[in-house]
Formats: structure tokens, C-alpha cells, sequence
């Protein structure tokens, strides 16, 4: 058995036998997870068989399998037969956690990049102007960035954000919510809406693919802890390297 396996059933064994009321097919998914994010299980990784599981585990096939099912249908695994229960090679990524990007990567083991593209005051479109609850053509700051998870370029982002809000655009750095915690500006909350096209040229101008996959457009407002909207952004994002959630 390769050593990230005998770690992750010495997870397993020992999460099993903490005392407490989770049902045994969710400590076995979070045990997983968990060890997805700290690298413990990398990406690409086969796992044993639910029959080697349960055996080395000591709990029953059937909450084996209501583990996996519930990572698969969560996106960390893939499962197909005759080939076995693989560590996907996806983010997951929180759409109700008001952390940002480059704090949810961290979060999970993985290191965070930002390429700026631009960072520029214009006059605020209707349109956002309404995401924003500010006047049409108010000064906002437009911030364009590509996005990396790993070195690997997931997504392209445009964030919209009330001028007022920004004293020097240049100390903003990886992170947007970092400069605003900085600030005192505390993101408490967000709103999103997902939907999904095929790349356009300019998507894929930022982000090279082998072959094109959906892109799935995120259109997330950010509030702070006085409900005030801080921040409208669209995110596009590679569908193949992203999994978002959201659970109450």
C-alpha cells in the first residue's frame, strides 16, 4: 500500500473513533476531503477499493460507498468502472463564505496567484450601478486579474469597486479582501448567480485549453458587515478545474 493510502486509513481509523453524533459516511467524506487539501492526496491519486476500505477501516461496505458517492457528487472523485475512484483535479470553492479567492486556495492546501490586467477608474455601468446600490456613471475601480491555483491559470475575474473604497490601487497585491480587511473593510456575506457558456476568444487569449471546455460565469455581489455592497465581480472560470458549493 503506497504511504498517502496508510496515512489516510490512519485518518479514518482514528476519526471513527472520536465520540461524537456524525454519522460514519460523513467523518469518512470529511477525512477524505481533508486530506485532499493538505496534499495528503494528490491529485490523480487512485484510491483502494470500497471492499480494501471497509476491510482496513473496519466499518461496512455500504457506508463506504455513501462516502464516495457523496464526494462524487461533490466533484472531489471521479468513479468509473474497471478503473477505480480518482482524486479529481478540481478547486472547490465556497459561493457563500465571504473569504475571497486567494484565502479559500490557501484554506485548502493549495497556493494562490493573481496576473494583473488592470486596475483603472471608470464610470460605473447601470447595470452595476443597481449590483452596487450607486448612481450610473459613479467612479468605480475596474479590477481585471487571471486568476492561478497551483501555477495553473482557472480563471479570468473583473471586479467593480466604489472609488471611495480604494485609496491606492498598487497596494492591492493577491488579494482584493485582504486590502479590504486592511481597510477595516470586513466582507461579512455574498450573493451569486452561476451560469455557463463555451470560452470566448478573450477567455481563451488569458487562459490557454487543449480543448475547450464551458466556462462557468460567476456574477457574485460582496457585502460588508453593514450590508453595504462593496464589491460586483464576473468570474469566469474553467469548468474541468473548478467545483462550487454552497451549503447552509
Amino acid at each position: 500500500m503506497e504511504p498517502a493510502h496508510s496515512q489516510l486509513i490512519e485518518q479514518l481509523i482514528q476519526r471513527f473513533s472520536e465520540a461524537d453524533n456524525m454519522p460514519l459516511y460523513l467523518k469518512f467524506a470529511e477525512t477524505v476531503k481533508a486530506a485532499v487539501r493538505s496534499g495528503g492526496l494528490p491529485q490523480g491519486n487512485i484510491l483502494p477499493g470500497e471492499r480494501d476500505l471497509s476491510q482496513l477501516t473496519g466499518v461496512s461496505r455500504i457506508t463506504v460507498r455513501k462516502a464516495m458517492q457523496m464526494l462524487e457528487d461533490e466533484g472531489v472523485v471521479t468513479r468509473s468502472r474497471g478503473y477505480g475512484t480518482q482524486i479529481n483535479n478540481t478547486f472547490e470553492y465556497s459561493l457563500k463564505e465571504a473569504r475571497g479567492f486567494s484565502q479559500q486556495v490557501v484554506l485548502r492546501g493549495k497556493k494562490p496567484d493573481t496576473l494583473w490586467v488592470n486596475k483603472r477608474v471608470v464610470k460605473c455601468p447601470a447595470d452595476v450601478a443597481e449590483q452596487l446600490a450607486i448612481a450610473a456613471d459613479s467612479d468605480v475601480f475596474l479590477l481585471k486579474r487571471i486568476r492561478y491555483v497551483d501555477e495553473d491559470a482557472v480563471s479570468v475575474e473583473e471586479s467593480y469597486v466604489p472609488a471611495e473604497l480604494i485609496a491606492d490601487a498598487d497596494d492591492i497585491g493577491v488579494s482584493l479582501y485582504d486590502y479590504f480587511r486592511s481597510q477595516n473593510i470586513i466582507p461579512q456575506r455574498t450573493r451569486s448567480r452561476v451560469s455557463a457558456r463555451m470560452p470566448d476568444s478573450e477567455f481563451q487569449t488569458h487562459i490557454k485549453m487543449e480543448t475547450p471546455v464551458p466556462v462557468l460565469v460567476i456574477k457574485q455581489v460582496a457585502f460588508d458587515s453593514q450590508n453595504r455592497p462593496i464589491e460586483y465581480s464576473i468570474s469566469y472560470c474553467r469548468s474541468d478545474l473548478y467545483v462550487f458549493v454552497c451549503e447552509e
